[in-house]
């Protein structure tokens, strides 16, 4: 016969003294303070979040929680570090020993423990999304599939179906059914190509970004001491934006939370705006039936937006069925109603949002605290082109991100091939910037190379100094005529950085990179060669916060990989933000613009096919309303060009705006000025 021996905590609580009551409002309070057990904590927009989960730490660890058995996760580096900051700042010191980071970072750490337990080794290399599709098309390529005859999926296609079937937990053939049904033919083949994907990833030492989640998963659920072990560790499990996580994560935080079930998830059913990437909102609405006995919190005080902004956000939100009812009230004093503007044209729309941003400018609101925003990125065509013919300045979060830019990608493959020799992926790209080398040649090298590094790690008696370039040095003979000096030049390059004094260095590494000839290939092969020469410049500053390269590289590529942290603009000129409403989440400006509110355009189209669907745009909506603090114009055109030159078409009003009560806005008629009156 067994029974439970309850062990008390041999760490003495830590007196912060703060007083709770003083310090949060009702509702937070009621939420930090919660007595042990589930608890969901539905988080209004604007409602203090960060501060409530901060504040649960301190109130954790004056019970006499330690910190190393709290673990709180959230879903971007600035969320993570932005609450690591905030803790810190509550208690006066740092807390090395909170397990405080992204669902992706943990992740990381864990597996970097453990990766011996699931076949690899503690130096595998985290791959970006670009390097994901690089190894697809290499297994693509040595698969019997003639794509040439098959309307087969290209490698990026493959990327998306691999990783949706592996955040939503479901297999291959069951995405392809929902998603692509028009590869529902391929389905055998395609499967196959998801077992060569993670055979060849395995056999490299390189896992993907949804890697750090589905192994972590792996890692527990088939080794039951480790599951045992972080189950017992993590006393209390706080999560952020719970309302964005996926099927993968939820389970994750089930199983970690299954002993103690101290699990506190904090969100905003009211924002879940991630389905097309795999979200469940299934997750949040039936946190209370899969953890019996949960209470629930609500935070509905608003501290960001005036009370007239509050009164359209909440009508915005209220056909929707399927949520947890609350009601947003305002902390702050009463400001101008919303504006409506109807307008003829998209153009017409444009320079009244153009001339409107002009006189705000003129009354005192800085440019770069107002933004436009918009449901897709081509409804902000024609106000790109007014805001460039009157000379305003603005910036776009959209296009390629930063670290995923070729010149950066080109740059830190060589820390990555120095920091793991097995880095196919790294070492491919290497070679194919040298003169005359294609994916071909450069299989054929890495096949050399590889095998001389094999070959060379297994003996016990293989000099430590430069083993990369030593192993380069071997074949040099092979390598075509066209690329001998060059290849010369990039071994040279390797042996220098192998180098003690260099190698744990990546600020350093990468200026010796851009120094030992990448600026001539820059020179070579972009027109705006200064630009990215700067950007390499801010890298290598970037990388300077960092011990070592592996922790630089491991920080690269979840930065590389997180999605939709829209960026604050590079440098302090002052103006205004053009974003979609995705990558506007978690921001908030004093004036908000949001455009193209038509029918078909906002809600889309093919939202409109299911409940599901409408209702996501309808939340979408609610996310844009809730970033304005001061002042909100919604605005549509009754006429828009329709595609392939087939003339105008009148535009329907869209459906949400019916829904917001008339009073609690104001409509601007525009009317043109005439030089005569």
């Amino acid at each position: 016969m067994s029974r439970e021996y309850v062990l008390q905590p041999f760490n003495p609580p830590v007196h912060l003294h703060i007083d709770y009551a003083k310090e949060l409002n009702e509702q937070q309070h009621a939420a930090v303070t919660a007595p042990p057990g589930p608890s969901l904590v539905i988080a209004g927009a604007g409602s203090g979040k960060t501060r409530t989960l901060t504040y649960r730490v301190g109130f954790l660890l004056e019970q006499g929680i330690p910190a190393d058995r709290i673990l709180l996760l959230t879903f971007t580096n600035k969320a993570a570090k932005e609450m690591m900051r905030r803790v810190s700042d509550l208690l006066g010191q740092d807390l090395p020993s909170l397990w405080g980071g992204t669902f992706h970072g943990i992740g990381n750490r864990i597996l970097r423990a453990h990766a011996d337990r699931l076949g690899y080794q503690r130096d595998f290399t985290i791959m970006d999304r670009e390097d994901a599709k690089d190894l697809i098309d290499a297994c693509l390529g040595q698969s019997e599939i003639d794509i040439k005859a098959t309307r087969f999926p290209k490698a990026e296609v493959l990327a998306d179906i691999f990783s949706l079937a592996v955040n939503t937990r479901q297999t291959v053939p069951e995405i392809l059914a929902k998603e692509y049904d028009y590869f529902e033919s391929l389905a055998p083949q395609i499967a196959d190509m998801q077992e060569r994907y993670a055979a060849r990833k395995r056999a490299t030492n390189a896992v993907d970004f949804d890697d750090l989640l589905h192994l972590w998963l792996k890692l527990l659920l088939d080794n039951p001491d480790l599951c045992e072990y972080y189950q017992r560790r993590f006393q209390f499990i706080l999560v952020d934006e719970y309302q964005d996580t996926n099927h993968l994560q939820s389970e994750l935080i089930d199983l970690l939370a299954a002993k103690h079930r101290n699990v506190m998830v904090v969100g905003d059913d009211a924002q879940s705006i991630y389905a097309w990437r795999g979200a469940n909102f299934q997750n949040i609405l039936k946190f209370p039936e899969r953890y019996a006995g949960s209470k629930i919190y609500k935070i509905e005080t608003n501290y960001r937006s005036t009370p007239e902004v509050l009164d359209v956000a909440n009508a915005a939100i209220a056909a929707n069925v399927r949520q947890f009812r609350k009601n947003l009230t305002p902390a702050r004093k009463s400001g101008m109603k919303p504006v409506l503007v109807p307008c003829v044209t998209a153009a017409e729309q444009a320079a009244f949002v153009a001339q409107r941003i002009l006189e705000l400018r003129e009354e005192g609101v800085e440019m770069n605290q107002m933004a436009v925003l918009y449901r897709s990125h081509f409804h902000a065509l024609e106000l790109q082109l007014e805001l460039t013919r009157r000379n305003i300045p603005f910036s776009i979060t959209s296009g390629i991100r930063f670290f995923e830019q070729a010149h950066i990608k080109d740059v830190t493959a060589y820390l990555k091939l120095v920091a793991n020799p097995r880095d196919e992926l790294a070492f491919k790209r290497l070679v194919q910037l040298l003169p005359g080398i294609g994916a071909k040649g450069a299989e054929k090298l890495w096949e050399k190379f590889s095998s001389e590094v094999k070959a060379r790690s297994s003996q016990p008696d293989a000099p430590t100094a430069a083993p990369l370039a030593t192993a380069m040095q071997t074949f040099a003979a092979a390598i075509p005529k066209k690329a001998a000096i060059s290849w010369a030049q990039f071994t040279a390059t390797i042996s220098q950085l192998e180098a003690a004094p260099v190698r744990g260095n990546p600020s350093r590494m990468i200026r010796l990179v851009v120094e030992a000839g990448y600026e001539d290939h820059l020179q070579e092969n972009y027109a705006n060669y200064r630009n990215r020469l700067d950007d390499l410049e801010q890298l290598s500053i970037f990388a300077q916060q960092f011990p070592n390269t592996e922790d630089f590289l491991a920080q690269l590529a979840l930065l590389t990989n997180l999605e939709a942290e829209a960026e604050e603009p590079t440098n302090d000129k002052e103006q205004i933000r053009l974003s979609t409403i995705h990558q506007a989440k978690g921001l908030e400006f004093d004036v908000v613009f949001l455009i193209m509110l038509c029918e078909g355009l906002f809600p889309s189209a093919r939202s409109l096919e299911s409940v599901d669907g409408e209702e996501e745009e309808r939340r979408l909506l609610y996310v844009a309303i809730t970033r304005a603090r001061n002042e909100l114009y919604l605005s549509y055109p009754l006429i828009r060009m329709m595609p392939g030159g087939s003339g105008d078409a009148m535009q329907q009003p869209s459906r949400f705006l019916s829904e917001i009560p008339r009073e609690l806005l104001d409509e601007w008629n525009l009317k043109p000025s005439h030089p005569y009156g």
